[in-house]
């Protein structure tokens, strides 16, 4: 029997699967910087956690159903360097997903731990 990735098991299911790959990213402007090219954002937003929120809520995420999966990959240098940017980066993250249940529309949010 093979063991299908989270991923796989999402996608399969007609998930959209987004992996955020953080890798080399020490900061809060990194982040902001890797966040922008990938998941689209425009490039004037205001780079700080409320602004990020906000954005995000304006991303074209489609598909709404059955949901939607952020793989949050790499993010461990950032979370040893600035620990309280993490955290803060984390809350921005948590607030997406839950901006997004006001809309009727799923996004679930992981951290792989690789």
């Amino acid at each position: 029997m093979t063991h299908a990735t989270l991923a796989e098991a999402v996608r399969s299911a007609g998930w959209k699967v987004l992996p955020l790959d953080l890798s080399g990213v020490t900061d809060k402007d990194g982040f902001m910087d890797r966040v922008t090219t990938v998941l689209n954002l425009p490039k004037d937003f205001g780079r700080n956690w409320d602004a990020f929120v906000d954005a995000c809520g304006d991303i074209g995420w489609g598909p709404a159903g059955p949901g939607r999966l952020m793989v949050v990959i790499g993010w461990r240098d950032f979370a040893k360097a600035q620990p309280e940017e993490w955290e803060n980066a984390q809350q921005a993250l948590e607030s997406v997903a839950g901006r997004q249940q006001e809309y009727d529309s799923t996004l679930a949010i992981v951290l792989a731990i690789v």
